[in-house]
């Protein structure tokens, strides 16, 4: 069985393949660059912006991952659409799409809401991973320099907004049960429940490391400055708007209903846990 990865050297897609591989499974791994190496992979350049590359990659496939990249949503659109046709063309087995926190209601639209209901209509089968934030974000030197430096944990979130947090770790542990199990279709929630606000946050993170953390609220526009050196100008202003949209919310907590908890027994890393496994 063969399972084609986007983004297998980034941050979501090579945990996914990790997994795949300690599982016995064949991998694709889908890269910019053809002389990448991805152990255990076999290695295939295929970009977003290529309905052809992407039709090539996933025919007899058995299942596919996706996620769309952090760049401009109006280049986000186009690749969610190109994706929907290839899967269309294609036909693979299975595809697991993960919205990196994007919204999926077709109210609010948006290139993730988009890849959703192509999915939907494709009559292929599917599942979509819904986490709310990554614990990776917490590992921006604007996060946890200043945790390490000063004992404060800086995000643009309310001191009282809890939030379901899940790291790429359990994106993968979910990503691989949804490949065996094709009876589960739709939404599937990945995130801690109950959800933890700031100050839980913060506690997790002071007993990891053996003392006082304190949460810092910032505002989007903060946390924009800071993270626009990272990932370009135009991905940190879409990100900043998602937060600012963020704040006018109760909470970012997942369903427990249609959690991975419940249809798959799987529960997300405590922060201890994921700050050990990533060695910290």
């Amino acid at each position: 069985m063969t399972y084609v990865i986007h983004g297998a050297t980034g941050a979501q897609g090579a945990p996914v393949v990790a997994a795949l591989v300690a599982a016995g499974k064949s991998v694709t791994a889908l890269t910019r660059n053809p002389d990448t190496v991805v152990e255990g992979a076999r290695v295939m350049a295929a970009g977003y912006g290529s309905v052809e590359a992407l039709t090539e990659a996933y025919r007899s496939a058995d299942g596919v991952f996706v996620h769309l990249p952090v760049v401009s949503e109006a280049d986000r659109l186009a690749y969610a659409r190109n994706i929907v046709t290839a899967v269309a063309a294609a036909r693979p087995g299975r595809v697991v799409f993960s919205t990196s926190g994007a919204p999926i209601d077709p109210a609010v639209g948006g290139a993730a809401a988009v890849l959703a209901d192509g999915l939907a209509d494709s009559g292929v089968s599917y599942a979509v991973i819904e986490p709310t934030l990554y614990l990776e974000n917490l590992l921006m030197p604007y996060v946890i320099d200043t945790v390490r430096v000063r004992g404060a944990l800086p995000y643009p979130i309310r001191s009282d907004f809890p939030v379901s947090w899940a790291s790429h770790l359990d994106i993968a542990d979910v990503a691989l049960a949804l490949f065996d199990r094709p009876d589960i279709t739709g939404a599937v929630s990945v995130g801690q429940y109950p959800a933890l606000t700031g100050a839980d946050l913060a506690g997790a993170f002071g007993a990891h490391f053996g003392k006082d953390v304190v949460f810092e609220p910032i505002t989007p526009e903060q946390m924009r400055v800071s993270v626009a050196p990272v990932i370009g100008e135009g991905a940190a202003a879409d990100v900043a708007g998602l937060y600012e949209a963020m704040s006018t919310l109760s909470d970012r907590s997942i369903a427990p209903e249609n959690s991975a908890q419940k249809l798959l027994g799987i529960t997300p890393r405590a922060i201890g846990q994921w700050l050990t496994d990533i060695g910290l």
